[in-house]
């Protein structure tokens, strides 16, 4: 019988389905519901020391549906939490009194000051969240104050705070990558380099959603104006495949032992699978919820598991990386086929009848062709 139990980096989780960063952890009301369903971990929304300077505005999502109506892409300029420290440091403290076996992960972002990231790290520690994610991919609004994706773009600086994090950090720390570079190995592996447990990939990709061709105005339209923001949802499934696939090569060749968070499209079982066999721990869901609900864990566990029994694997364990060993480079791709190609042609020349004796009733027509051919 399959099971989804698996243990990450110490951490014991009964299914490897994430809520990711985002509104379905913003408040301890919405991630008791989360835990409530079944969900195998949450990860909180991102939160600062000075949450007085954020400030969000409305409308901030922007929505692209398929012609049968699904939505399949998803603009969000949402900023991280909004609340104030104090108010979540209380409200981790009462969830993990509340469910002292499940995962609570939080998720925390500062500017370029190393005392104020090893405070958030100690203070979080103090009220008894399990690990850490550290934010360094939100692709809008805090970059201008060197926050976000403007640390995660730049592999040096990166380095530098994750191992500002790491001297203060005593539960396990996953960074989360932008998808926003060229090469997002880079930034991973300078994460990895400072002792970061584990990589978290990828967050939203910096997106305009579209143009109101009534108003000429883009959307998600505020005041008449917007800014570019994150993309999420279904479209960006096969970049977050790829993208994590080239992280999980990395860990695999570099740092054996560390972990994968994807995240990216996530709806579906069988998503999940995907992103494992491309060498993932768990799968962050957070647009998912947003559509679907809280209650989506059950058809993903579903989902999942009728995965597992299709192909007889037993744990996650069993089907992890599986499908890394076949990514490979065009010019290899290129002399595997020439090379089927010659094997099929020698074993054609070997059909052909060298003798009276080679002939068949069976297959007498085709040794008849083959003699007719070059």
């Amino acid at each position: 019988m399959p099971t989804l139990a698996t243990t990450v980096d110490g951490l014991k989780l009964p299914n490897p389905f994430v809520i990711g960063s985002g509104p379905p952890g913003t408040n301890l009301n919405v991630i008791t519901k989360a835990f409530q369903e079944g969900w195998g971990a949450v990860i909180a929304k991102t939160i600062s020391l000075d949450a007085s300077k954020v400030v969000n505005v409305t409308p901030r999502y922007a929505k692209l549906h398929a012609s049968s109506g699904e939505v399949v892409g998803w603009e969000n300029i949402e900023l991280i939490s909004d609340r104030p420290f104090n108010i979540w440091m209380d409200e981790f403290k009462k969830c993990k009194d509340q469910f002292p076996d499940r995962i609570l992960i939080a998720s925390i972002m500062e500017e370029y000051r190393k005392d104020a990231w090893i405070e958030i790290v100690e203070k979080c520690q103090a009220v008894g969240v399990d690990g850490f994610e550290l934010n360094f991919s939100c692709p809008h609004g805090l970059p201008e104050r060197k926050m976000g994706a403007a640390m995660g773009e730049n592999p040096e600086i990166l380095k530098e705070v994750v191992a500002w994090v790491m001297s203060a950090a005593k539960k396990p720390v996953w960074a989360k990558m932008t998808p926003n570079v060229t090469h997002i190995e880079d930034p991973s592996r300078a994460a990895l380099k400072s002792g970061a447990t584990g990589i978290s990939a990828i967050n939203t990709i910096r997106s305009v959603m579209g143009i109101n061709l009534d108003t000429l105005r883009p959307d998600p339209c505020v005041e008449g104006y917007t800014t570019p923001g994150g993309y999420s949802c279904r479209a960006v499934k096969p970049i977050a495949l790829r993208m994590v696939m080239e992280i999980a090569q990395v860990i695999r060749k570099e740092f054996p032992g560390r972990t994968l968070s994807a995240i990216g499209g996530v709806e579906t079982g069988n998503d999940a699978a995907e992103f494992i066999l491309l060498g993932a721990d768990t799968v962050q869901v957070c647009t998912g919820v947003m559509k679907f609900g809280y209650e989506h864990v059950k058809p993903l566990c579903d989902g999942l598991l009728a995965f597992m029994a299709k192909h007889k694997f037993e744990t996650l364990s069993d089907f992890k990386g599986k499908s890394l060993d076949y990514f490979t480079t065009h010019a290899d791709l290129v002399k595997r086929q020439a090379e089927r190609k010659a094997a099929q042609k020698a074993a054609a020349a070997a059909k052909v009848v060298k003798s009276d004796a080679e002939w068949r009733g069976d297959d007498f027509a085709k040794q008849a062709d083959a003699l007719s051919k070059g």
